[in-house]
């Protein structure tokens, strides 16, 4: 079943000579239980794409269907200095008028989740890179969201934080039957992750090609086949960059 359908859509971002067109008529379909990375130059609209996914912006021409609820999930961690881990990943559910108690029980059960026991009363300060990102990962499924977006979550971790929660993640969304939409412009953790490749055109994005990947899980982020199938991406890549440059 398809929940997530973008047809037709263009998106430019200005008006008159200073408009800048960030999407064109692109074609995407995602369907539910999928993981899939969306990967390509810098300014391709990627992270538009997530953004008009969520609803936190509308296309400029074109139609977006998207069939269940959506949490998005930054590069940064984005949680509130002020508040506790506890009280973070508690906010949405505070916001939605889930009752104190549901709410106390649920937010220890998604720190256990992420591996953050102890850490319920530390404050965003206290917590390295990768432990941040685990919060803000309990806090997105605290939305009680069928669909995560994630914008290169792990872009700033180094190789090893980022392997662990590579695994963390995958079985999470495993899981809980999660449809995933992975940004990222690492081409080997879009081969360690995704059960689809979608690569994006430089700007204006459209789809230019897909690589379904056929790797047995669980896989290495070094194994011969993951190293095989980004490369492979990686001459895919290339070569839309060397098109773009010739036009």
């Amino acid at each position: 079943m398809t929940v997530i359908r973008l047809s037709g859509v263009n998106k430019t971002f200005g008006s008159g000579r200073g408009a800048v067109t960030a999407l064109r008529d692109l074609e995407l379909e995602v369907a539910a239980g999928e993981f899939v990375c969306l990967i390509g130059a810098s300014g391709c609209g990627k992270s538009t794409i997530l953004n008009l996914v969520a609803g936190l912006d509308d296309p400029s021409t074109g139609t977006i269907e998207v069939d269940g609820r959506t949490a998005l999930m930054f590069q940064e961690a984005a949680l509130f200095p002020w508040l506790t881990v506890a009280a973070n990943v508690e906010l949405p559910m505070r916001l939605a008028g889930v009752p104190k108690a549901e709410r106390r029980a649920r937010t220890e059960q998604l720190l256990g989740a992420v591996h953050l026991d102890g850490f319920a009363r530390k404050r965003p300060h206290q917590l390295s890179g990768g432990m941040r990102q685990r919060g803000a990962l309990a806090r997105a499924f605290a939305q009680d969201a069928e669909i995560l977006l994630m914008d290169e979550p792990f872009g700033a971790l180094d190789a090893m934080t980022r392997d662990v929660l590579h695994t963390e993640l995958e079985d999470l969304v495993r899981q809980r039957g999660l449809t995933v939409v992975f940004v990222t412009h690492n081409v080997r953790e879009a081969a360690r992750l995704g059960d689809r490749i979608i690569v994006l055109s430089p700007r204006p994005g459209r789809v230019t090609a897909t690589f379904d990947v056929e790797i047995t899980r669980p896989r290495r982020i070094d194994s011969p086949e993951v190293s095989s199938l980004a490369a492979t991406v990686t001459e895919q890549l290339r070569e839309e960059a060397l098109a773009h440059a010739r036009r």
